[in-house]
This record gives C-alpha cells, sequence and structure tokens, in this order.
C-alpha cells in the first residue's frame, strides 16, 4: 500500500478545523444535531444500558479504530527506523556522558532535536483522519454526561480521565498486538 505524505500545513489545517467544529458544537446546531442522531442510538443506548462496560466497549471500539488507522495512514517502517536511530543515538549520549564529553553529548543532541520533526509529522499524519471524529465524540460525551448528571467512574473519576485513562491504555495494548510504531 503506497501511503500518501502528509505535511504540517495539512496536520494545521485539520487541528484548525477541530477546534472550530469544538468552537461552533454549541452555536450550530446542525453540527451537534447530526452527530447526537447517529452516536445517542448506539454509544448512547450502550451507555444508558450499563455505564462502565458501554464506556469499555466504546474506548476499545474507537481505539481498535485509530489503531488501525494510525497503521495504515503512517509509514511504519520510517517511524521503526526514526525510533531505532533515537534509541542509538540515546545510547551513545549515556556513553559519552559518562566519558565526561560534553562536546560530543551536545553534538548528540543536537543530531537528536533535528529528527523531531520528521518523527512529529509521521506520528500525527494520522490525525487528519482523526482529528474531526474525536473532537465530534469528546463533545458528544461532553453533552451525554452533562445530561446524565455527576456520574463519578470508580467513586472519583469524571468522564472525561476515565475515557482518558482508559483509552491509553487500551490504545498501548493495541498498539502492542497490531505493532504499530
Amino acid at each position: 500500500m503506497v501511503k500518501k505524505k502528509i505535511g504540517f500545513r495539512t496536520i494545521l489545517i485539520v487541528m484548525i478545523l477541530t477546534l472550530v467544529i469544538a468552537g461552533l458544537w454549541d452555536s450550530l446546531p446542525l453540527i451537534r444535531d447530526l452527530v447526537h442522531s447517529i452516536l445517542d442510538p448506539s454509544f448512547g443506548t450502550l451507555l444508558n444500558w450499563n455505564l462502565y462496560l458501554g464506556m469499555i466497549i466504546i474506548v476499545i471500539f474507537i481505539s481498535f479504530l485509530t489503531t488501525l488507522i494510525q497503521k495504515y495512514t503512517t509509514d511504519q517502517e520510517a517511524l521503526k527506523e526514526l525510533k531505532e536511530k533515537q534509541k542509538r543515538i540515546q545510547e551513545e549520549i549515556k556513553k559519552f556522558q559518562k566519558e565526561g564529553n560534553s562536546a560530543k553529548t551536545m553534538e548528540l543532541q543536537k543530531k537528536q532535536f533535528e529528527a523531531i520533526p520528521e518523527t512529529f509529522r509521521l506520528s500525527m499524519s494520522s490525525f487528519v483522519y482523526t482529528g474531526v471524529p474525536f473532537i465530534l465524540f469528546i463533545r458528544w460525551f461532553q453533552d451525554f454526561f452533562a445530561s446524565a448528571g455527576e456520574i463519578r467512574f470508580l467513586g472519583f473519576l469524571n468522564w472525561f480521565w476515565f475515557y482518558l485513562i482508559l483509552l491509553v491504555l487500551i490504545g498501548g495494548i493495541l498498539r502492542k498486538v497490531l505493532k504499530v510504531h
């Protein structure tokens, strides 16, 4: 599969679009009503059925989709090579730090820093496909839990923190299983 190279400009445009959609959520009922008409009967029903299990199922679904999108819309080989290169540089930095060679350490840190934009571009290219749906889900969750009242997961977490923790945990497991870099 040939992957199209996505640039910083495209990523920036999608980031701005997600912020605009999030900002217009309350003032443009068309967006909110459309999202509610899709998510209320599906994910809303799951949450009304069983809050904990529903949330876990939703997070597994979202994590699985975003992991697949990340796997097939990013250049996994290039990311793997960059991460391996960064790891080798980090090992060299540690070696030269132990030796007290600050000039070589600084040179390697500069080399490591130069790779950050490419790593960011490769990692964030999947955001072009997931940014808008992600913000729509977050806004829908806000509406759902605002109307449900003060719900605490595990007795102390609000919906956002419970969602975020689950997303990180399940996403990490799925990335390992599906070998996503």
